[in-house]
């Protein structure tokens, strides 16, 4: 487990680095955004898709995390619970503290989102997490968009892989979980409440933190 954490740190680090030295997600935004019309042309007030892909997706997490943590509350005596208990503690665990984790990062990075930056019709400089122009001395509050909260509730399922006991079912879990965050993380970048390198850090941040959170319950549990 050791080397696939360091592995996780080193693509965390190598993306960071990639994001801050190349145009990337300028490059990428501008592709979603109608210079001519100033609007994103993927609309975020779409009621249809505001419920597939962020408030059905929100109430549905919410809904399965109450069902882990009810099963290990009141089901703990449960034969099927006890065999699967670090499983769903690991689960349990990741989902809780991953979104609260980046929760703090975002209040702290002060990097806005792209409808927020001038290029797209925002107020604010174009930030990045190493090349910052001072936001306070042109009357503008700090911002909270980086790393990318709502696809880090779905990167968080990540935890999934230690609940399943055989590889072939790991793998599965592994490869839909990846393709429901990039589809949620998706539509934040096409709305344009998120940069590419939002969603990217969010989900080498969640790896990282589900192997932690993995060590721990093993050598606790």
């Amino acid at each position: 487990m050791n080397k696939y954490l360091l592995l996780s740190v080193l693509l965390l680090l190598i993306h960071i680095a990639l994001f801050e030295s190349l145009p990337i997600d300028l490059w990428l935004q501008d592709h979603f955004f109608d210079f001519l019309r100033q609007t994103w042309q993927v609309d975020k007030e779409n009621p249809l898709w505001r419920l597939l892909f962020y408030s059905g997706i929100k109430k549905l997490f919410i809904g399965f995390v109450l069902i882990v943590l009810i099963a290990l509350v009141f089901f703990q005596k449960n034969p099927t619970v006890q065999a699967y208990r670090q499983g769903l503690l690991i689960v349990l665990l990741s989902v809780i503290i991953l979104p609260l984790g980046v929760s703090l990062l975002k209040a702290v990075s002060n990097v806005p989102c792209p409808k927020d930056i001038q290029r797209y019709g925002g107020d604010y400089p174009h930030n990045t997490l190493c090349h910052r122009h001072p936001v306070e001395i042109r009357g503008l509050k700090r911002i909270k968009c980086y790393p990318a909260g709502h696809a880090s509730g779905g990167f968080a399922l990540l935890s999934l892989w230690f609940l399943f006991k055989t590889r072939k079912n790991r793998w599965r879990a592994l490869w839909a979980v990846l393709l429901l965050s990039w589809t949620i993380g998706g539509y934040k970048i096409l709305i344009g409440d998120h940069f590419l390198s939002h969603t990217v850090v969010s989900m080498w941040l969640a790896a990282i933190l589900v192997l932690l959170v993995a060590k721990a319950v093993y050598s606790r549990f």
